[in-house]
């Protein structure tokens, strides 16, 4: 028996509830590999699996947790044997599949990839979804060809733009982060940003086809609103790198013209069914470009019987940086 956060659904009212419980083995869904796992996170999808589903989740009773990281315990494929150190990002691990909100997951060996060297289980999972989803936004940008000029990187202090916000400085760009919490300066700036926007400088729709050139790049991941003012403000040639949709699947009060007459890329980042190359390739560049101090600054440790609490707040916008769930504390 094992512990796990389990989430049930009352068929007549439509609420959902969510509890630590001990389950079995004989419990988990089909696999090749059975992981032990170590560390877990919270993100926003996280807290739609826990709380009302959001679509995502389809059948009840149902174990959350989007990724995972943790030692191999057994495997039916040859590419993993016990006791190796193994993350998961994606593939509906914890919307369709149950995921890492328990002590123990059986998934597909395809969804998996190796840890890599120089970052540990907790490590890997202060990074988690979000942070690998940032360096794959970065990488994006990189492929395009970064300009001149501040890379701007809205909701900066949630866990994408945390990671986002400490990986590009750290490699050498100047970075402007946009906050609607101005408490959030001291921490945006220890993540290495130069410059703090306000959330509502960005967020007024305007009819302007463009505005003046003021982003050599960009990381958002908001959409509506902000993602149509940012890009009417992108210099010449400048990508954004679009991972989001916290304010809406619209881009509200944007125009064709920065694309035409601008040049501007508006690059859709996805994580969820990332070829394995290219996560290999994301998480060797995290584990090198990330700066481990920096990583640490945006940690919230947490325990299975916090996550509904979380689960809550991060849908609120209260969650800052990363939260690492301890799945055996």
């Amino acid at each position: 028996m094992f512990n796990a956060l389990v989430v049930e659904k009352d068929e007549e009212s439509g609420k959902t509830s969510a509890t630590v419980e001990q389950i079995g083995e004989d419990r988990l869904p089909d696999g090749e590999v059975t992981v032990a796992v170590e560390y877990s996170t919270v993100n926003y999808k996280d807290g739609l699996c826990i709380g009302p589903g959001g679509g995502l989740v389809r059948n009840y009773p149902h174990v959350p947790g989007i990724d995972f990281a943790g030692t191999v315990e057994a495997s039916d494929d040859d590419r993993y044997k016990p006791g190796d150190k193994v993350v998961l990002t994606g593939w509906r691990v914890g919307e369709a599949h149950w995921g890492g909100y328990a002590q123990k997951a059986r998934v597909k060996a395809d969804w998996l990839v190796p840890l890599p060297k120089g970052l540990d289980t907790r490590r890997a999972m202060a990074v988690g979804t979000a942070g690998f989803t940032a360096m794959l936004a970065v990488m994006a940008l990189e492929d395009q060809g970064i300009k001149d000029g501040p890379i701007l990187v809205t909701g900066a202090a949630g866990g994408v733009g945390s990671v986002a916000t400490a990986i590009l400085s750290n490699l050498g760009h100047e970075v402007a982060a946009v906050t609607g919490r101005p408490e959030q300066e001291e921490y945006l700036r220890g993540l290495g940003a130069t410059q703090i926007v306000a959330r509502e400088d960005l967020t007024e729709v305007t009819k302007k086809p463009l505005e003046g050139e003021q982003w050599g790049g960009a990381v958002d991941a908001v959409a509506g609103a902000m993602l149509g003012r940012v890009l009417k403000q992108m210099k010449y040639g400048g990508s954004v790198a679009a991972i989001g949709l916290a304010g809406g699947p619209a881009i509200e009060g944007a125009l064709i013209t920065p694309f035409i007459l601008r040049g501007v890329n508006l690059l859709g980042v996805d994580s969820v069914m990332q070829p394995y190359d290219n996560r290999v390739r994301a998480w060797q560049r995290i584990a090198r470009d990330l700066p481990m101090d920096k990583l640490e600054a945006m940690v919230q440790p947490a325990t299975l019987s916090d996550l509904p609490d979380l689960g809550r707040a991060i849908l609120k916008g209260q969650v800052k940086g990363r939260v690492v769930v301890d799945v055996n504390a």
